[in-house]
């Protein structure tokens, strides 16, 4: 008999999310703060920025200079911030991880030193990755600047970027050292941007809380008009039902193949894969969770009363649920590629009612291809 050791450790991981506005006025020290816990007398700093955040915002980099010179005696920023294209582009060019890492190199930073990630949710999986894999983990701080990133990607754990025409086929789990939801810069996006992110709160409330899925459709005429009130309400429930379930499921890094979190996500992904689809991720993600809801109706496990609901609160916010790329998914493949991607067998969470989802693994392929032809016009 071979002798074996087995070995158990367990890792707390802790980072705080907080919620301010104009983080780089030099009175607001939510950023110093954190940047304090380094404990360290003088921190380096690497600053990362979406060149869209510049364009609505066009006094940002003044602005994060004035904060890091008014606060040197504690941040020391390396060089002025690296200006990266955001969007899917970014995630598919893996020079923007190499710019990262030789930059990494080239002032000698070191694990205890911090990369600032600005910008959407592309961008700071992409700076997510390049952080977690230089030196084996960079601190990392997201200043996510959509609603899209504030309230889902910018607060979980997972960074990638695209490979081999996969989504996310490169990338690691690796929980930031902090993230900072700024309001103010919510406020300069487009309609369409703002719109995109409220996708995934309808997401997160269809498999999670009931009641969050009744305030957003009470809500849905303010959401929909951008209420400076109801969009904050929207993305800090929403935030915070995404981390609870990081918390709370037993399998954060998704080491098994239960991903709830993904609910309308595989026609999200081929969506957002083919050439010329013009899709920001909010919006595939609401078709997804429109054929999802309308499969598990025709499976008999939603009520059509609770269907009509869900596809009246997207309408009503003003997505367009129809997409003719529909008409290209083979469910077959796309599923395939869905489940490799996950590893082990398929597993893909349907609605048993709002608040309440079940995982199956088969789909009845003929069922499924009937619900994309509904929505594929």
């Amino acid at each position: 008999m071979q002798p074996i050791i087995h070995q158990q450790f367990t890792v707390n991981y802790t980072f705080p999310i907080i919620f301010t506005r104009e983080v780089f006025d030099p009175q607001n020290v939510a950023l110093l703060d954190i940047i304090a816990q380094g404990n360290r007398s003088l921190n380096q700093v690497l600053i990362v920025i979406d060149n869209e955040v510049i364009r609505t915002n066009p006094n940002v980099i003044a602005d994060i200079d004035r904060y890091s010179e008014t606060h040197k005696q504690i941040m020391q920023l390396v060089e002025p911030p690296l200006q990266i294209c955001g969007g899917e582009s970014c995630k598919n060019d893996y020079a923007n991880v190499q710019k990262i890492h030789a930059l990494v190199d080239h002032y000698k930073l070191c694990r205890h030193s911090f990369i600032i990630a600005i910008g959407g949710g592309a961008l700071l999986d992409a700076v997510g990755f390049a952080a977690a894999t230089a030196h084996r983990g960079i601190r990392l701080i997201r200043v996510p600047t959509t609603v899209l990133a504030q309230n889902d990607a910018g607060v979980g754990v997972k960074n990638g970027i695209n490979a081999f025409g996969r989504k996310n086929f490169i990338g690691t789990f690796t929980p930031p050292f902090a993230v900072i939801n700024d309001s103010v810069f919510i406020e300069t996006l487009s309609e369409r941007d703002r719109r995109a992110g409220i996708a995934e709160a309808v997401k997160v409330a269809l498999i999670r809380d009931q009641d969050f899925f009744e305030s957003l459709y009470q809500m849905r005429h303010s959401l929909a008009d951008f209420n400076p009130l109801s969009m904050h309400q929207m993305i800090y429930r929403c935030a915070e039902l995404h981390i609870q379930h990081i918390a709370s499921s037993g399998d954060p890094f998704e080491s098994g193949s239960s991903r709830p979190l993904d609910f309308g996500h595989w026609v999200a992904h081929k969506l957002e894969q083919f050439n010329g689809s013009g899709l920001r991720h909010g919006e595939a993600v609401a078709v997804g969770i429109a054929i999802d809801s309308s499969y598990a109706h025709r499976m008999g496990l939603l009520a059509e009363s609770d269907l009509e609901k869900i596809l009246t609160l997207l309408e009503t916010l003003g997505f367009n649920l129809h997409h003719p790329a529909l008409a290209q998914i083979d469910p077959l493949s796309a599923l395939e590629e869905f489940r490799e991607h996950l590893g082990g067998e398929l597993t893909i969470p349907l609605l048993q009612e709002i608040g309440r989802c079940v995982e199956v693994n088969h789909i009845n392929i003929p069922v499924m291809n009937a619900c994309l032809a509904r929505f594929a016009r």
